[in-house]
């Protein structure tokens, strides 16, 4: 889906919709953030709405592309890759990321694409985490539930804050983990 015209506006509308959700994704203030007339926006898009789909699907399928990257085994252990995983969600908080992801959720409350689109991301979250788990001897219906835990875990540690302080947090993460890997 991606040929190249119109990913600046893409872009822009990412941005956007991480400072102020998906109300704040228009035209106008996309054409003004990039310093060009809306006449560029409407030779790539018929409307708001075909950018909005882009957005979506351009955002469904960088992550479950990337999902199922960083869950391929290439030589590690399940409990190893479960591990790397772990540690890139909860090591290397990536704020823009996050501020997409609950601006798209947000989204997803009110609009059927939108919500579609994440059910479509958590699902294949849950298959290849499973997996890692189905590889380390667990049952299917064990490894999904271990899987659910996972990412309320990895979602949920992202969205509290810490009183104690960077350190105490990563020790806090860290024992956490550990518990998702018994």
């Amino acid at each position: 889906m991606s040929d190249g015209k119109g990913d600046v506006w893409v872009e822009a509308g990412f941005t956007e919709l991480a400072r102020s959700g998906v109300e704040g994704v228009r035209v106008e203030v996309l054409a003004k953030n990039l310093g060009v007339t809306k006449g560029g926006f409407y030779r790539r898009f018929a409307d708001r709405a075909a950018l909005l789909g882009v957005m979506l699907e351009r955002w469904r399928e960088g992550r479950s592309t990337a999902i199922a990257q960083q869950t391929s085994l290439g030589g590690q252990e399940p409990r190893e890759r479960l591990k790397a995983v772990i540690q890139l969600y909860s090591e290397r908080l990536n704020p823009d990321g996050m501020a997409i992801e609950l601006a798209i959720r947000q989204w997803a409350r009110s609009d059927e694409g939108a919500a579609a689109a994440v059910a479509s991301v958590d699902a294949a979250r849950l298959k290849h985490v499973a997996e890692l788990y189905r590889a380390t001897g667990l049952e299917a219906e064990a490894a999904e539930a271990q899987a659910f835990l996972f990412y309320c875990f990895i979602f949920g540690q992202s969205l509290l804050f810490v009183e104690r302080g960077p350190r105490k947090r990563s020790q806090l993460v860290a024992k956490s983990a550990e518990k998702l890997l018994d």
